[in-house]
């Protein structure tokens, strides 16, 4: 396992040279780019400012560990789904020129109360997923779900659209949400994504969460992914950084 964090939010608004910058000193070993930062790594960028970003990373210590993006596929509209799906392979086909080896997209909602049977959303979810994945592998780029939104979050709904995108470039991103937890354990919500986690998020490691039970979670899973912290933003990041490196390391029992 590797630990790194998410642009958002507590680099939100750090240009790229200072995030690569400010991992490599604190040993942050990669980094997710959250869409929309001051990072500066969208869809608009030319081939050659793309190579750049490439090089960046490729001359430093930190990897790019995804891009990651704000698509979703819940709406009931269904120009507003093809546009995100077409958004998500413009998204895929910069993942592939800047080096990254994944893109985070999310569930945001399974439109309850709007007259949609959740098992229509959720198989909606699940094409939109196969298509982008489908069309990712191309480009030997994972589409990554994130645990997320309302009633979207809840782990058996993520691993039915899972099972309705049925590819095997469709996995999870976990998001150490608190209704993972299920009788003061993660264990059963995990063990419905076990071995098709490629991402995790991880937010302040002295919250009550399970984060111990979580890495050893992982750790017995042979998982050899990022752990990224997604925290707020700091005055002194690195020495936040740093800290969150050690107390994972520690939980890990690297030290």
């Amino acid at each position: 396992m590797k630990v790194g964090i998410v642009t958002y939010n507590l680099a939100q608004d750090w240009d790229l040279p200072t995030v690569i910058e400010r991992c490599a000193n604190t040993g942050m070993q990669g980094v997710e780019l959250r869409t929309g930062h001051a990072h500066g790594v969208e869809v608009d960028l030319s081939a050659q400012q793309r190579q750049e970003v490439r090089r960046r990373f490729q001359d430093s210590p930190v990897e790019l560990a995804g891009l990651g993006s704000a698509f979703e596929y819940h709406s009931l509209d269904p120009a507003q789904v093809r546009r995100n799906v077409e958004g998500t392979k413009e998204y895929v086909k910069l993942a592939a020129d800047v080096g990254a080896c994944g893109v985070k997209v999310r569930p945001n909602s399974l439109n309850r109360g709007k007259g949609a049977p959740q098992a229509q959303t959720i198989e909606q979810i699940g094409r939109a997923l196969r298509e982008c994945g489908e069309f990712a592998k191309d480009y030997g780029v994972e589409i990554r779900l994130e645990v997320h939104g309302d009633e979207s979050a809840l782990l058996p709904n993520i691993r039915a659209m899972l099972d309705a995108a049925d590819h095997d470039n469709v996995f999870a991103c976990w998001n150490s949400n608190d209704l993972d937890i299920v009788e003061g354990s993660v264990r059963p919500s995990f063990e419905l994504v076990r071995g098709l986690i490629r991402l995790v998020h991880m937010r302040d490691l002295f919250l009550d969460y399970p984060y111990r039970e979580l890495l050893g979670l992982l750790k017995e899973s042979e998982y050899d992914g990022f752990c990224l912290a997604e925290i707020p933003a700091s005055p002194d990041p690195e020495r936040v950084m740093r800290y969150f490196r050690g107390l994972w390391e520690a939980y890990l029992g690297r030290r």
